[in-house]
Formats: C-alpha cells, structure tokens, sequence
C-alpha cells in the first residue's frame, strides 16, 4: 500500500519538477518544493555583470510566477557566460559563438518552465 502511493506520488511530484525523499521515519517530505531555478554565470573579468543582471530581470518580469529566482554567479573561467536551469545549460556563449537575444531566451526559458505561457511579442520568430 505504501509503494503504490508514493509510486503515485512521485510521479504525481517529478511531472511538476519536485523531488521528494521518504525520511527514516516513513513519513514522505519534500526536500525540494520549488520552482526551477536559474543561474547566470558570467566573466567578471570580461565586464559582463551588467549584461547577466539585464537578463536576470528580464525572466524575473517575464517569469515571476514560473520561477524560483536567478542567480548571478561570478565564473572563475575566463570568457564564460552560460545561463543554466537547475544545473542543466541552457546556452552557452563559447557554444553558439554569442551571447543569447533576449527573445530567444525568453523563449529558450518558457520551453523548459512552463511551455504553455504566451509570450506575446516575444513569441514570434527569432531570426
């Protein structure tokens, strides 16, 4: 009986991205109820703050309500600009050979959060 439920649950849980634990008591708790999370990390060096600070606030207005936060992380890798959700890489700059268009991340973003949510403008085509 136990197995089923938290088979249940789990599944009911990993669709919406929350991982859970069975404690030692037996009891199910959550160890992660949140939304994803996002990390720009950027060269300091490179003078590149102000620019993951801009898109920060871009998916924090965009996506207030489908996200945990943004997080800027100092690189200590020179040249490096990566966005990541949940450790996952999203884009990387040495990858693509630039850094992303605030459209197409916003868009890049929404696949992965919540691949309902209009955009409006943001939605058409990146060229």
């Amino acid at each position: 009986m136990v197995d089923v439920w938290i088979t249940e649950i789990t599944k009911k849980y990993l669709s919406n991205k929350l991982l859970c634990q069975l404690d030692i008591t037996g009891i199910f708790t959550y160890l992660h109820i949140m939304k994803p999370a996002i990390t720009i990390e950027y060269c300091p060096k490179c003078n590149w703050m102000l620019r993951a600070a801009y898109m920060a606030q871009e998916l924090l207005s965009t996506f207030n309500n489908d996200i945990y936060g943004v997080t800027l992380q100092p690189s200590e890798t020179p040249g490096k600009y990566n966005i990541r959700i949940n450790d996952v890489v999203l884009f990387d700059r040495k990858e693509q050979g630039r850094f992303p268009e605030i459209k197409e991340l916003k868009q890049l973003v929404r696949d992965v959060v919540n691949p309902d949510k209009s955009l409006g403008h943001a939605d058409t085509n990146v060229t």
